[in-house]
């Protein structure tokens, strides 16, 4: 009896012993748990891990900057140039790094692994005691702690809305710190939102205040740091030497530049001819006339100096789109918010300035399965049954599509339906002006930072003239255009949302009833739906794509037939040109970043070729 008992009580005491062993560090993250990359990986497919390091490269950004501190509503910000692919972790490190072949992919930078709570009460992460910010001085789980407090205290609003379900950030050693979820909170986005955040210095804000504007940079940790601000002008960033994380595999063949300079031009005309005069060296072009027509009869092109490429865009397509302010009249009404839309005669705009370079975007998740198309599904009508009595009755019958016209100009069919829509709103026609029930015309503002959008404002603003609309466009500087569009002072204005490949809590900020009247808020059409917020999270809980990819067409149906925006174009290439000083991976290119900065170098026998045929 003795002896047969005995194995049995060894097992039970193995099984114990791993029930009690809780869940295991892990060396990566993804939304539902899909890595490439397993612990023992050397490097990232789409680098070069032998890439020489040194040399400079020089970009551009539009218009001007007033801070140094990224994190604030106040001031525009200078940041590492996002369209040659940088980001805030070129100054700042990040608990984990997103790999760029992979959707949702994040990998251990700071922190050495991360455990997530298997009954999702938190996410504990064990940091490498080698990492230093620039000063020399040990980036600790303190540092990590005051970082998440200080951006939820005084930080942009949008850093209250991400992580307004975390309860506290946990000390629990010097090198080991746990978020801790609130038990209601919906936390399949929360351990990875946590480990993409920039980490701050707790010291070096002793002597210095965090809410402020400033040309002085903050204490940053990552591969490179402030070298030279010329305010308003100019910003040069320089390469760490033996930065604490340069032989991690995450690290390897990235960040391979000595210098990165960014230069700030206020016209877009100008910066491109400084561009063909050598003034800088790479840009992405997103002009398709400049793209079609600039280019080839340039010297510097036609000699092979300047090289042009087209990189595939495999992500899920940001949202670009005029939105329309619905807080303030006639944009309350969706009738007119529909009429508008009708008015925006794409094809007509696609054709003679764009020269047919892009499609038409219809959806909140173009480019992706995630995008609305045919009918509901069964799983999508269970989530919009609720809110059935609520919705426009073609979120339920008909699958959006934006109007579409011959491009010929002639819109007289678009005119008579939005005559039709805004006479059902209260809106009619006296002597050739639209106007309300009090006689007061219609009058409608288009709210740009940009002169050279204007050439496609203008089409627009003719065919609402032409249904009796006072309309007109002003153009501010770009530090007063994001003053008003935090303050929601605008008419229209346009603007682009980047979308992450696996939607999540940044829904609340775009379209959350919570985030339309909050000062600085990304809601920017002021949508404030309960059907939203509901699908909003609907996504935010879903724990697969199967039940992702419904909640997220439901909510892009609910959204594309309230016409909180008139969505614009799109493209799923990359439009780059550069001089021929540069080496780049010509394998495995990452599909859901340019990773021009993380992954290209200077190429000495290039740049020396490219001066003795310029003869400089």
């Amino acid at each position: 009896m003795k002896l047969a008992i005995a194995p049995l009580l060894i097992f039970a005491l193995i099984l114990g012993s791993a029930a009690s062993a809780g869940p295991e560090p892990r060396h990566g993250l993804s939304t539902f748990g899909d890595l490439k990359y397993g612990p023992d990986f050397k490097h990232f497919d789409y680098v070069n891990p032998d890439a020489p390091k040194g040399g400079k490269i020089k970009t551009w950004d539009v218009d001007s900057f007033d801070s140094v501190n990224p994190f604030l509503l106040k001031g525009y910000p200078a940041v590492v140039n996002r369209d040659v692919g940088g980001d805030l972790s070129f100054t700042f490190t990040q608990l984990m790094t997103p790999s760029y072949d992979e959707p949702d992919a994040v990998y251990g930078l700071l922190a050495q692994t991360v455990t997530v709570d298997d009954e999702g009460g938190w996410v504990e992460f064990s940091l490498r005691p080698e990492a230093v910010f620039h000063d020399n001085l040990p980036i600790t789980a303190e540092d990590v702690a005051f970082t998440f407090n200080i951006l939820k205290k005084k930080g942009h609003p949008t850093y209250r809305l991400r992580y307004r379900d975390i309860v506290e950030a946990k000390v629990l050693a010097p090198h080991l710190i746990r978020f801790i979820f609130k038990e209601s909170a919906l936390i399949r986005d929360l351990p990875r939102q946590v480990a993409i955040m920039p980490i701050l210095s707790k010291a070096s804000f002793e002597t210095r205040d965090f809410a402020v504007t400033t040309m002085t940079p903050l204490l940053g940790s990552g591969p490179y740091k402030y070298a030279k601000v010329n305010p308003g002008r100019s910003v040069i960033y320089e390469r760490v030497k033996d930065h604490w994380a340069e032989k991690l595999p995450v690290h390897q063949g990235r960040y391979n530049f000595g210098t990165i300079q960014v230069d700030y031009y206020r016209d877009r005309t100008i910066a491109l001819e400084a561009f063909f005069a050598g003034e800088y060296d790479f840009r992405e072009e997103f002009t398709s006339r400049s793209w079609a027509t600039e280019y080839d009869g340039k010297p510097a092109v036609r000699n092979g100096y300047i090289l042009r490429d087209t990189l595939t865009d495999d992500s899920l397509t940001g949202l670009q789109a005029f939105f329309m302010n619905t807080r303030r009249e006639p944009f309350d009404d969706i009738r007119v918010r529909e009429a508008f839309s009708l008015l925006f005669d794409y094809e007509w705009t696609n054709q003679n300035l764009f020269y047919g370079l892009y499609d038409r975007l219809g959806s909140v998740f173009e480019n992706s399965v995630l995008k609305a198309t045919g009918l509901p599904t069964e799983v999508e009508l269970e989530l919009l049954a609720p809110w059935k009595d609520n919705l426009p009755e073609q979120v339920f019958t008909t699958e959006f599509k934006p109007s579409q016209t011959d491009g010929s100009g002639n819109i007289r069919p678009q005119i008579r339906a939005a005559l039709g829509l805004f006479k059902e709103a209260d809106w009619t026609i006296q002597n050739k002006n639209l106007v309300n029930a009090n006689g007061e015309q219609m009058k409608v503002q288009f709210l740009l930072y940009e002169q050279s959008f204007t050439r496609i404002v203008n089409p627009f603003i003719k065919n609402l003239k032409r249904v009796g609309i006072d309309a007109s466009v002003r153009v501010i500087d770009a530090a007063s255009w994001q003053n008003r569009m935090r303050a929601f002072d605008f008419d229209i204005i346009v603007r682009r949302f980047p979308q992450p490949e696996i939607p999540g809590v940044e829904q609340r900020d775009w379209w959350g009833s919570n985030a339309a009247d909050m000062d600085g808020g990304l809601n920017i059409a002021g949508a404030k739906n309960p059907a939203v917020d509901a699908l909003v999270e609907a996504i935010i809980s879903a724990k697969s794509r199967d039940e992702l990819v419904p909640a997220a067409r439901a909510l892009d149906r609910v959204l594309m037939w309230h016409y909180y925006f008139i969505p614009q174009w799109y493209k799923n290439t990359h439009f780059i040109a550069y001089w021929d000083k540069f080496g780049r991976p010509e394998a495995n290119k990452p599909g859901f970043n340019r990773a021009v900065l993380h992954s290209w170098w200077y190429d000495q026998a290039k740049a020396d070729d490219l001066a003795a045929r310029r003869g400089k």
